[in-house]
């Protein structure tokens, strides 16, 4: 099974994302639960790709490709914005109370605990983050 969403960047596409997962959940056969958290992942890489990659004012999209077989599924997201590898952001230090904390970092923190393997790699003029969750 594959399936493929490409939004603008644009915040107000994010609902879309939810009906794609939805759709690909019930196609891989994987339960609410699971489905939910792989939409809180998705969201949130989607939303900081949508904020972060490109310039402000500048078009552009983000390509989403969901891949699951032999009791994997795949999320592959694709952005032609400034190159950021967010999985060399550091782990955040969830023991410390919310005023000592940095700002951000939270969304990868999610990202981290929801997936079960996260892969950044630019290739062709293109951010690609690979995340994948056993089902």
């Amino acid at each position: 099974m594959e399936r493929k969403l490409t939004l603008n960047n644009n915040i107000e596409e994010i609902p879309l994302l939810a009906n794609f997962i939805d759709s690909v959940a019930e196609e891989a056969g994987i339960d609410f639960a699971t489905a939910m958290s792989l939409n809180l992942a998705l969201e949130e890489a989607v939303v900081n790709v949508m904020q972060y990659a490109y310039p402000a004012g500048t078009h552009g999209t983000v390509d989403i490709c969901a891949k699951a077989d032999g009791g994997k599924l795949t999320l592959i997201i694709a952005d032609s914005g400034t190159p950021f590898d967010p999985t060399q952001k550091e782990e955040v230090d969830i023991s410390q109370d919310i005023e000592s904390r940095q700002i951000g970092g939270l969304g990868i923190h999610l990202i981290r605990e929801i997936m079960d393997n996260i892969r950044y790699e630019y290739a062709d003029g293109k951010n690609i983050l690979t995340m994948s969750k056993n089902i």
